[in-house]
């Protein structure tokens, strides 16, 4: 066979809702979210199906980059589970240290992005969400509306940690109801007393 003969590879420029999920190991729910928002670019064919673009596929891929392994999370299975995101990297240390103390254990997972902080989320949903809003690509902000439209975000409770003071958080549209806000420096004794109440409810139901 001559090298005119030989088949060609055509990359696909598009996919399925459920071959994105596969790529992004979530549910399909989930990635038909993430289309409605915006965070996913997509079409619908004659027939009604979504189509993805591969390359929104890719660029969400792209932010799972991983931190550094020395705070990449605090590996301790136990019922209570806690997502941090916060872009700055001294502040994640800090959060690490200061979580391997809480009495109840936790399982923390530590995010540097809102992106990768979704597609987490889209995985394995936390009990506790600690979040920062100022950062970078994707803020707090608009990583708090991409979740107030999924309704098995609902029990997740919502912790902002933050350096925005109130008239700023206002200005730049406030946040869902529900969400508790603190300033900067980290709170960590009020943090720490939401968790605990979180983690005896959960037991409390579990009996």
């Amino acid at each position: 066979m001559s090298k005119s003969d030989s088949p060609t590879t055509i990359q696909k420029t598009f996919c399925t809702t459920r071959e994105a999920a596969d790529l992004l190991g979530m549910s399909v729910g989930t990635v038909q979210m993430w289309v409605e928002s915006g965070m996913l670019q997509a079409w619908k064919t004659s027939g009604g199906h979504r189509r993805v673009l591969r390359d929104s596929v890719d660029a969400l891929l792209q932010k799972r980059s991983p931190l550094p392994k020395e705070i990449e999370s605090i590996a301790v299975a136990q019922p209570l589970k806690v997502l941090v995101v916060e872009d700055d990297i001294h502040l994640l240390r800090l959060y690490q240290t200061n979580l391997a103390s809480w009495p109840m254990r936790p399982t923390v997972k530590l995010m540097d992005n809102a992106i990768a902080a979704l597609l987490e989320i889209g995985r394995d949903r936390p009990d506790l969400l600690i979040t920062d809003l100022k950062m970078p690509d994707m803020d707090g902000f608009k990583m708090l509306r991409v979740l107030r439209q999924a309704p098995e975000m609902a029990p997740c409770k919502i912790v902002v940690v933050t350096g925005l003071d109130a008239a700023e958080i206002q200005q730049r549209g406030g946040l869902p109801s529900g969400v508790e806000v603190f300033p900067k420096p980290i709170p960590f004794a009020r943090i720490l007393s939401i968790a605990t109440a979180l983690a005896q409810s959960a037991r409390a139901q579990s009996l």
